[in-house]
């Protein structure tokens, strides 16, 4: 039986952290259309919001996503024409991982089971990821015969240079979070029952900081590995004057002359 997509995907908001939680434990979260549009539309209302200052995306159950559910997804015309598999792909998969590299706000993954497809690039395309001992990540494409979608071909290579993303996503081994670790796919693993109180220290420390400079921070980064030099300088200069106008700019020059803690207000 199908819920609501407010039940699929919990929302809550806690000093700071919007919680973003997939609830389809009995389906690994294999993320339905439903779902999908709920989470890039609380993703766009996390960078409107200046009160939340912190996101945090995980799930319920064993699996942190199994992957795209297309059982919800609007029915697929009776013929299909050129460009109706990439129109698809660009308004789904793609929204989705766009909606997390593109949220103003520093975004954690907490990633408590299998993330698999593209519950593996939901998760890779956060700024942070904490993952719980008995999580996976796998790039199961390769075993239906399927060319990875969500950015996965763009993120991977990223994170663990090409050779290594090539034999990822040739062979769809399962990683497991140890591993993972150890390839740089992962920022920290903790015990299953840790994870949840990980994820909350980190967030919570990240809406007590500078929330325009980090949104300006993840900008940079972000781009960095898509274009030369220059235009990486450049884009710093301009990020630099863009937050020297903002509060929390001000008052982490004043507190450092004045010797004392910044309280930033993320303004």
């Amino acid at each position: 039986m199908t819920g609501t997509p407010e039940d699929e995907v919990l929302h809550r908001f806690e000093s700071g952290v919007s919680w973003i939680t997939l609830n389809r434990p009995e389906a690994m979260n294999a993320v339905t259309w439903d779902q999908r549009e709920r989470v890039i539309g609380l993703l766009a209302e996390a960078s409107a919001d200046p009160d939340v200052r912190a996101v945090v995306i995980t799930a319920t159950g064993k699996g942190f996503c199994a992957g795209a559910d297309l059982r919800g997804a609007p029915a697929a015309p009776a013929e299909r024409v050129v460009g109706d598999v990439a129109r698809m792909i660009r308004l789904g998969a793609q929204r989705l991982i766009t909606a997390v590299l593109d949220c103003e706000k520093p975004v954690i993954a907490a990633v408590n089971g299998t993330a698999a497809g593209i519950g593996a690039h939901l998760a890779l395309a956060c700024d942070l990821i904490i993952a719980a001992e008995p999580a996976r990540f796998i790039e199961v494409f390769v075993r239906r015969g399927l060319v990875p979608d969500g950015g996965g071909a763009y993120l991977l290579p990223r994170l663990v240079g090409p050779q290594k993303a090539k034999e990822l996503m040739f062979f769809g081994d399962a990683v497991p979070a140890a591993e993972a670790e150890r390839l740089g796919l992962v920022n920290k693993v903790v015990p299953a029952e840790a994870l949840e109180e990980t994820a909350r220290e980190w967030a919570e420390r990240l809406a007590q900081g500078p929330t325009r400079a980090l949104a300006l921070t993840k900008q940079l980064v972000n781009a960095s590995l898509d274009g030369d030099r220059a235009t990486a300088l450049a884009a710093e200069a301009t990020a630099q004057e863009l937050n020297m106008t903002t509060a929390d700019a001000n008052e982490g020059v004043a507190s450092f002359v004045e010797r004392r803690t910044p309280k930033y207000l993320g303004r």
